[in-house]
């Protein structure tokens, strides 16, 4: 076969693999966005007299409820080192269901919260062990950052 004829077979065998690569990529982009979520949106801090109230909505879009599930929170002040960690129990999540949970955390400055991670998912009853923790998505109404 001349030098030229192979190389325009090559040539058209690289073109078609190519242009099935976005089709791949996007297949996978939609699985990922369809996967089963555990959304958990910080949306307010707010002084109290106590500290400052911390608001977040949660919404369990997996497969089955949670009768309970607690989160472990780190919190960053103004000098981006750890102020504090502690567990909040958010309690049940029915599934495809938003609820709004408030804790009201004693000696914090809402001011002061420079970030807040989410560590752990030490407590959900319900889904399949490892479950709530790999399908945690987070995200913040505020300039506060919110990880997960």
């Amino acid at each position: 076969m001349p030098t030229k004829t192979i190389l325009a077979v090559a040539a058209g065998g690289l073109f078609t693999i190519a242009s099935c690569l976005p089709a791949f990529a996007q297949d996978a982009t939609a699985a990922s966005t369809n996967a089963p979520k555990l959304n958990v949106e910080l949306n307010a801090l707010v002084p109290s007299q106590k500290g400052c109230v911390m608001t977040f909505v949660a919404e369990n879009d997996l497969a089955t409820p949670i009768g309970k599930i607690s989160f472990e929170l780190a919190f960053f002040n103004d000098k981006n080192a750890v102020d504090r960690v502690t567990v909040l129990d958010f309690r049940d999540l029915p599934v495809g269901k938003k609820r709004v949970r408030q804790f009201d955390m004693p000696g914090v400055k809402c001011e002061s919260v420079s970030r807040i991670i989410i560590n752990d998912t030490p407590v959900c009853d319900g889904p399949a062990a490892g479950e709530c923790k790999a399908a945690l998505t987070t995200r913040s109404q505020l300039s506060v950052p919110f990880e997960g």
